[in-house]
């Protein structure tokens, strides 16, 4: 149910996200203004394409100034690496998930949520380091000045390595998908 829940979560930000700010969608809209935040519309924002074709340059900007996150703003080539991945493998298999998910029985889904979960998780690690021991003081990108503001932007990635690494257990351990099929003999 977990994996239900956070991919069928993401699919529908992802449809969300593509209204445009102008439009004053709840999910666009940073909660201030009456609205919901919507991370994945943000997450993919700094590949500069999504970001002009979304339009929703005003919640990018809303959420690098309060959670203090260089790496949306002014992202690193291998922050946008991650992002051009996350764009072209894992949005694609978040509908094929919440069908295998919702239809139920599918274990063929295993191995495509072992692979998402660990390139996530993966991806994560490197972010969340970055988050924590890179010395933002003397960057021109505007960071977490304090241990408070590097663990409030760690909080705001974090589900993003949990829930990978629960779907990953789930799928490694869980005997619904772990059962082997025993093969008939002629």
């Amino acid at each position: 149910m977990l994996e239900f829940t956070f991919l069928s979560w993401r699919l529908i930000a992802a449809r969300h996200a593509s209204t445009h700010i102008a439009g004053l969608s709840r999910f666009a809209r940073p909660p201030e203004e009456g609205g919901r935040f919507c991370p994945v519309a943000v997450d993919v924002q700094c590949i500069h394409l999504v970001c002009s074709f979304l339009k929703l340059t005003e919640l990018l900007e809303w959420y690098t100034a309060t959670f203090r996150d260089p790496l949306m703003l002014q992202p690193p080539a291998w922050f946008k690496a991650f992002m051009y991945c996350e764009a072209v493998l894992q949005l694609p298999f978040f509908p094929v998930a919440v069908y295998a998910f919702l239809k139920g029985g599918c274990r063929w889904i295993r191995t495509p949520a072992i692979i998402y979960s660990t390139h996530a998780a993966t991806t994560l690690f490197a972010i969340l380091a970055h988050i924590l021991f890179h010395d933002f003081s003397q960057s021109e990108q505007l960071g977490p000045r304090t241990q408070r503001e590097r663990l409030t932007l760690l909080s705001v990635y974090m589900p993003y390595l949990l829930i990978p690494l629960l779907i990953l257990v789930t799928m490694l351990y869980h005997p619904h998908y772990n059962h082997v099929e025993k093969r008939k003999r002629k």
